[in-house]
């Protein structure tokens, strides 16, 4: 029998047979206690390595898959691993004044990308881990979680390449992890899985798995205002700064048309630049812009007048 979903993770089980899933805030993925992103992404800035490891606890619903529990509960004990994520945040948020980059950044991600590898199977979409290799779609789940947790573990070194060096951190990282739980060959099939993911996550990545489509486009969907408070607060008037500013929240659930619907609020139309402009550019040529639909509600009267809503069209 599976266990009973982790209350800090409320992100359904998308492989129900059940019919329609309800609307998910994946801003919440984190749990409550985290919330802004921005002040945990500051405070953590502040903190000795010791005492921002101590904090960082990644929760996600294995739903009874006992390979990607062992693999969470290793990534917990792995004091090097978090380390690499706050020396990221540092480099993001105390050093370039960017946006989130901490351990808080990486839980949403890998809850908002199983979340979608879990929406597609639903929709008896295969991931390339079944159909290419005749493995099963929890050895998929496996494999999207881990791309999701080192798809930016570069980001300790330097931020332009990051990507880059993400590889050869994650790649003998991923086979420490993943040791006893898959022997070879599929050990090496799991971890060339996840540095694909890894490196096509970057701007002109052209993933050629589903599992890496979906680790690209679950960081893009990182966007809600928590993530970008950092260098709007700090001054910065920019079109990248006021549109995050501007993403309320992110839900992503059954679409009308596609297996993926995913509905963006915003407190004002200058959001549609990250819907248009950054969202888009992940989407397109990922793989997964037919299972996808995206809409963009704006929150206030006053702007309702000028943007209703705005459907993306890839």
């Amino acid at each position: 029998m599976s266990p009973e979903p982790d209350p800090a993770t409320p992100i359904p089980d998308a492989t129900s047979s059940a019919a329609a899933i309800p609307s998910v805030p994946v801003g919440a993925a984190a749990g409550a206690e985290l919330q802004p992103v921005s002040e945990e992404a500051q405070s953590e800035v502040r903190m000795t390595p010791a005492e921002a490891v101590a904090r960082m606890r990644i929760r996600i619903p294995e739903r009874g898959n006992r390979k990607l529990r062992e693999l969470i509960e290793r990534v917990n004990d792995d004091n090097q691993l978090k380390a690499w994520w706050h020396v990221a945040n540092i480099n993001a948020v105390a050093r370039m004044e960017i946006n989130d980059h901490s351990w808080v950044h990486i839980q949403i991600v890998t809850n908002i990308a199983l979340k979608l590898l879990r929406q597609l199977t639903k929709h008896d979409i295969e991931p390339a881990l079944v159909k290419d290799y005749g493995m099963t779609r929890e050895d998929a789940e496996v494999t999207v979680v881990l791309g999701a947790l080192l798809h930016c573990v570069g980001m300790s070194i330097h931020r332009d390449g990051h990507e880059d060096f993400s590889l050869f951190l994650a790649a003998p990282k991923a086979r420490e992890l993943l040791a006893g739980l898959y022997d070879e060959p599929e050990l090496t099939v799991i971890v060339s899985e996840v540095l694909q993911a890894i490196i096509t996550h970057r701007k002109d990545g052209k993933p050629l798995t589903l599992e890496a489509a979906i680790v690209r486009v679950a960081d893009a969907l990182d966007m809600a205002k928590g993530r970008s408070r950092i260098p709007f607060e700090r001054g910065s008037v920019s079109i990248h700064a006021l549109s995050a500013a501007a993403i309320e929240d992110v839900d992503i659930k059954d679409g009308e048309t596609r297996p993926i619907g995913i509905d963006i609020l915003m407190s004002n139309s200058s959001g549609i630049y990250q819907v248009d402009g950054l969202l888009r550019s992940k989407l397109k040529g990922s793989g997964l812009e037919k299972y996808v639909e995206v809409v963009a509600h704006i929150d206030t009267e006053a702007e309702k007048r000028l943007v209703t809503l705005f459907r993306l069209e890839i």
